[in-house]
Order: C-alpha cells, then sequence, then structure tokens
C-alpha cells in the first residue's frame, strides 16, 4: 500500500482540517519523527481508523476520536478521508466516528453514527460501498491484511518496538 493523501478534521489534536500530501515522497518505506506529542501517533491513528474503523493504540477508542481543541467549533464535523494506492489501483476512504452533529434546521442536536464510504478512484472494481461490515471485508481484501497484521507490518506503534522484535 502506498498511501497518497490523508485529511482529518476535528481528529485527536487538530482542532480544524488538515491534509497530509504523501505524494511528495518518492521512496518506498519512510519514517514520521518528531518530538513526543507532536502528533505521529495520531497519524498512524487517522490512517487505521480510516482502513479498519479503530485506531492504532489500545489506549485510544472511537469514542474519544473528536479533538478537545475542536470544541468552540462546534459545527465542525469529525472525519478521517485517505487515498492511497495497492497494484496501480488508487482507493480513497471516508470514516466518521460517532459524534454529535447539528440538525440542519434550528438549533438542534442529533447523534450521528458511525458511517463510511469506501470507493475507486480510477477504476470501476466495484461500486462504492457504504455498509461498514462490506467496507471492513473488502479493505481486508484489498491489502490482504486485517487490522492486527496491519498494526503489525505497516506501523509499530510508539513504545511497542521491544515487543514488535521479541515476538
Amino acid at each position: 500500500m502506498r498511501p497518497l493523501e490523508l485529511t482529518m478534521s476535528a481528529f485527536g489534536p487538530y482542532a480544524g482540517e488538515i491534509t497530509l500530501n504523501f505524494n511528495h515522497l518518492n521512496h518506498d518505506i519512510f519514517v514520521i519523527t518528531g518530538p513526543t506529542g507532536a502528533g505521529k501517533t495520531t497519524i498512524f491513528d487517522a490512517i487505521c481508523y480510516a482502513l479498519y474503523g479503530e485506531t492504532s493504540g489500545n489506549e485510544r477508542n472511537s469514542k474519544g476520536l473528536r479533538s478537545d481543541f475542536a470544541q468552540d467549533d462546534a459545527h465542525r464535523v469529525t472525519y478521517v478521508e485517505f487515498s492511497f494506492m495497492v497494484r496501480g489501483k488508487q482507493y480513497w476512504i471516508h470514516r466518521q466516528p460517532e459524534q454529535k452533529l447539528p440538525t440542519k434546521r434550528g438549533d438542534g442536536w442529533k447523534d450521528g453514527g458511525h458511517e463510511a464510504q469506501l470507493q475507486c478512484v480510477d477504476h470501476d472494481e466495484f461500486a462504492p460501498l457504504t455498509k461498514l461490515n462490506e467496507i471492513g471485508q473488502k479493505v481486508q481484501e484489498i491489502l490482504g491484511l486485517d487490522k492486527d497484521q496491519f498494526k503489525k507490518i505497516v506501523m509499530i506503534p510508539q513504545g511497542e518496538f521491544r515487543r514488535f522484535l521479541n515476538e
């Protein structure tokens, strides 16, 4: 899998919308580095959440994904969008966790459920998917990895490097 672009809105420490463009990287393998608290794990959490509906770490759950810094912008929706390429085919996935959403009319709020969409970008291998279980199965089929395998092979979460070496 080659990541192409990751957009996070009100996700983790990011109050607004931020887009990371991986297209400028000309290498098959790269490292995301930075000081403690810079948001490295959040990038991995966002990728893992987009693909599998769960974060990369055990300490974060999908109900705690909304940025604490976005509380002043109650109308900003928390979501992740991820574009990636596998075997020459490009895919796009949008995932939005359960959250309170403003109603379209009035000043009220409604409970928004976990929503997702997966689609092919430059080919018609399958029609866009919106059912969570179908998306999960298709992501696993595309990548050839389940969530746990993805976490072990593609990314080594902070603090788990020693455990990875000993397994």
